[in-house]
């Protein structure tokens, strides 16, 4: 398992066009994608759940990656967040 966390840095948080990019990058990886914010955790590939988590400008999120290649799914999703959130 490897994980980093992120504070989110876009004015909007995590709304409906990052939320699926996110989706759509976390499908793609070989690795489980998990996003915790407090103490909810949810599927990265889940866009519903996703928005759910009600994720704004501010707050810090944690990003798992567990299973598979997880050296290059977090640095996947650590490039997505820098470059999107």
């Amino acid at each position: 398992m490897k994980s980093f966390k992120y504070k989110i840095k876009d004015e909007l948080g995590i709304h409906a066009r990052p939320a699926g990019l996110l989706c759509k990058t976390a499908k793609e990886l070989d690795s489980e994608i998990t996003i915790k914010k407090g103490d909810v955790t949810v599927s990265a590939t889940r866009l519903m759940a996703l928005m759910g988590l009600g994720i704004k400008c501010g707050d810090e999120v944690e990003v798992v990656a567990n299973g598979g290649n997880e050296e290059s799914s977090i640095t996947t999703m650590k490039n997505f967040f820098e470059e999107n959130l």
